[in-house]
């Protein structure tokens, strides 16, 4: 390592970032999550030229989000969990180290980013390539249910099997996890993202009106549901008239929201069975006795929990503060590098 960077590095406080498609957080040893912020990015259109400054990242760039005129690009630069703009990720990533250092300049931290636990070996470089651009001297990545399970304190280095299901924006990623290393997984590129896309679909199929996206997730976490509510509720939305373009409101229940949410949900569980399927024996008993934990923001769907019991006959929970799970297990895991180095040591990409 050259001198400078050396140098630096001593000035720099070690990161860990929970890089998801809809948010993402930032963790710093012994002081937890400190940051969570939307992954969205505003740009002039044709440049990489963050606006404002370079503060048109986040929960910024996302009040822009399909209201912004054609001066300017909105962009979120993961898709399913994976890097689909490589120059816009590597300036989210530069903001936010700038951000939680509070300053722009001798900033070369150690990172550990946790990812999808299904992205291929080429989206893993890209990852690690955007880091070291935007100023890393050095890049573990972890995959998300491992992150997650270590963040809610499970003792995955035992020989006895856990279950994460962690329901992102992008992904949802379902992990039996035994003697510190995962066991069998399903990547399912279902998740809170697909979720608003069916509400939206259901709106435009049944009342001939047009809402975006921001809508969309709103009516999710005001009246979406799984599973049946003891008291069924309505909400008042807006949009357009499909054919007219006229501006339109209308209401809309929670029942037609949860049959609007039935193939994404459906979707979820039937990745749970298949991971059960191809658990061993031995394992699958350990997870009758534990059950499955459930993480990530798509885990908040009121009454998923109650859905995956019944569909598994599994007992179900949902972790503590199950946002930040996977934030937390990076922390932790920066704290204990050298307790937790058989973990990385098969997530890590050679640089």
């Amino acid at each position: 390592m050259h001198p400078v960077d050396f140098f630096m590095g001593l000035m720099s406080t070690d990161i860990g970032i929970d890089l998801g498609t809809a948010n993402t957080l930032v963790c710093l040893p012994g002081r937890g999550v400190v940051l969570s912020e939307p992954t969205v990015v505003a740009v002039r259109p044709g440049t990489n030229k963050v606006l404002l400054g370079g503060k048109a990242v986040g929960n910024t760039a996302k009040a822009m989000l399909e209201k912004a005129p054609d001066t300017i690009s909105v962009i979120r630069p993961l898709k399913h969990g994976v890097i689909a703009d490589f120059d816009i990720t590597e300036a989210l990533l530069k903001y936010f180290i700038q951000k939680v250092h509070k300053r722009k300049w001798g900033l070369r931290p150690r990172l550990i980013i946790a990812i999808p636990s299904g992205i291929t070996a080429v989206e893993r470089r890209a990852v690690v390539n955007s880091s070291e651009r935007a100023g890393a001297r050095e890049v573990y990545l972890v995959s998300e249910p491992k992150a997650a399970a270590i963040g809610i304190g499970l003792p995955i280095s035992e020989p006895v099997a856990h279950m994460i299901v962690d329901i992102g924006g992008g992904t949802t990623e379902v992990a039996v996890l035994s003697l510190g290393d995962i066991f069998t997984h399903v990547s399912l590129r279902v998740a809170g993202d697909e979720m608003d896309e069916a509400i939206v679909h259901y709106v435009r199929n049944n009342y001939n009106m047009d809402i975006g996206y921001r809508t969309a997730e709103n009516i999710k976490l005001e009246i979406g549901s799984a599973y049946p509510m003891e008291e069924e509720v309505t909400m008042d939305i807006k949009g357009r008239v499909t054919i007219s373009g006229l501006p339109r409101a209308t209401v809309m229940s929670s029942e037609e929201v949860r049959e609007a949410l039935r193939g994404p949900v459906e979707h979820i569980a039937n990745a749970v069975k298949t991971v059960l399927e191809r658990t061993v024996p031995e394992l699958a008993s350990d997870l009758l006795e534990y059950g499955m934990v459930m993480v990530g923001g798509g885990s908040l769907l009121r009454g998923l929990d109650k859905f995956l019991a019944e569909e598994t006959g599994m007992a179900v929970r949902i972790a503590e503060d199950p946002l930040t799970a996977v934030a937390r297990g990076t922390g932790i895991l920066l704290e204990n590098l050298d307790i937790y180095k058989d973990v990385l040591q098969n997530e890590e990409v050679e640089v």
